[in-house]
Parts: C-alpha cells; sequence; structure tokens
C-alpha cells in the first residue's frame, strides 16, 4: 500500500493551495483519511480529518480557511486551503486508516509528505 500526496508549493499570504493524496495497492477499504502537518521545531499536528461517511472535523486554525474532501472511488483525499497564512507553512503529511482483507484490522499508512511554504 502507497500514499502518495502532492500539490505542495510556494504560496503568498492570502493565496490558496490544494493537496490530494491517492491511496494504492491491494485495499480492501480505507475508513478515516486524514491531513497532518509539522512545522519546523513543532510537533506533528491533526489538519483535517474526514470519515468514510464524509464527516469532518479540523483543527481550530484552519476552520473556515481548509476543506477536506475526499473521492472514496479514487482511494483519494484532498484538502483544499484558503487564505493561508505564513504559519501555516510545513510539510503536510496524509494518512489513511485501511484494511486489506474483510474482517482484516486497520492499520495507518501515511504518505511521504509535501512541503507547503506561504511567504511573500
Amino acid at each position: 500500500v502507497q500514499l502518495q500526496a502532492s500539490g505542495g508549493g510556494l504560496v503568498q499570504p492570502g493565496g490558496s493551495l490544494g493537496l490530494s493524496c491517492a491511496a494504492s495497492g491491494s485495499i480492501f477499504s480505507i475508513n478515516a483519511m486524514s491531513w497532518y502537518r509539522q512545522a519546523p521545531g513543532k510537533q506533528r499536528e491533526l489538519v483535517a480529518s474526514i470519515t468514510i461517511y464524509g464527516r469532518t472535523n479540523y483543527a481550530d486554525s484552519v476552520k473556515g480557511r481548509f476543506t477536506i474532501s475526499r473521492d472514496n472511488a479514487k482511494n483519494t483525499v484532498y484538502l483544499q486551503m484558503n487564505s493561508l497564512e505564513p504559519e501555516d507553512t510545513a510539510i503536510y503529511y496524509c494518512t489513511a486508516e485501511i484494511s486489506l482483507k474483510l474482517w482484516g484490522p486497520r492499520n495507518d499508512y501515511w504518505g511521504q509528505g509535501t512541503q507547503v511554504t506561504v511567504s511573500s
């Protein structure tokens, strides 16, 4: 199983950026999918998560600015980031709870991370 994240880059304050993360491999089902981020010198933190039914959860710092969504048919999760601030600069990681077979355990898989830099 692999999670491939893409879409990071450099953007000016107030700008927008979209991230995507596709899961591939011998996947039976995916439960929750999430985005985390880690800024230099800080701990990794949850940014947003979404259940298989579309229920979402956001960190207070991104509420109203970021939107998480998913396409279950494509095993892909997205993060649309608007009104970006310098404090959003971090490496963003996607993660997914994946079962490899019916009644199999759910394990967390992580993507490789993509850099988001907000700077003028």
